[in-house]
């Protein structure tokens, strides 16, 4: 997995190989199942057609970090393109922490690529100003992400050694 190198990063954009089809890779960012194991989430409504909705909430942290308050909250935007089983591209992406105000707008992509051995995921988020506020965000998703797609990896290969029983 490729990950930003920046100590004071102003987007996310990490590519991560996964032996697994593009579809299976497509489908785990809208199914709630999915959503949950490898994301964390607690709800999501999530559409994928244009002009769908594209919303997860995660639990509030225990911790909170000086600039953001406590993490967890709300990330939600505007599905804008979709490209079953390829790609989607999200607009007016807003993350809402529990207590303070919210960060955005952002815009994400992804992409699935299919190669020999699954597919190549492209995952970007892109959307700052010059603050404190900002740059402290991604440091923090910078790390949170790369997590979230290695669990990804994780689950949708253990899926294919072990396939769901219908």
């Amino acid at each position: 997995m490729s990950r930003p190198t920046s100590p004071d990063p102003a987007s996310f954009d990490c590519v991560v190989e996964i032996a697994a089809p593009p579809e299976a890779v497509f489908a785990a960012f809208f199914a709630p199942d999915d959503l949950q194991a490898w994301w964390a989430a607690l709800r999501s409504v999530t559409t994928p057609r244009p002009l769908g909705i594209y919303a997860v909430e995660w639990a509030t942290t225990d911790h909170a970090d000086p600039l953001l308050g406590a993490l967890g909250g709300v990330f939600y935007g505007t599905v804008i393109d979709v490209r079953p089983p390829r790609e989607f591209f999200l607009a007016d992406a807003y993350w809402l922490p529990p207590a303070r105000d919210p960060i955005g707008p952002m815009a994400l992509q992804v992409m699935c690529e299919p190669t020999a051995d699954g597919t190549r995921l492209r995952f970007q988020l892109d959307g700052c100003d010059d603050s404190p506020r900002w740059r402290r965000f991604y440091r923090i998703v910078n790390a949170g992400w790369s997590a979230a797609l290695g669990t990804l990896k994780t689950h949708l290969e253990a899926r294919q050694v072990d396939p769901p029983s219908a």
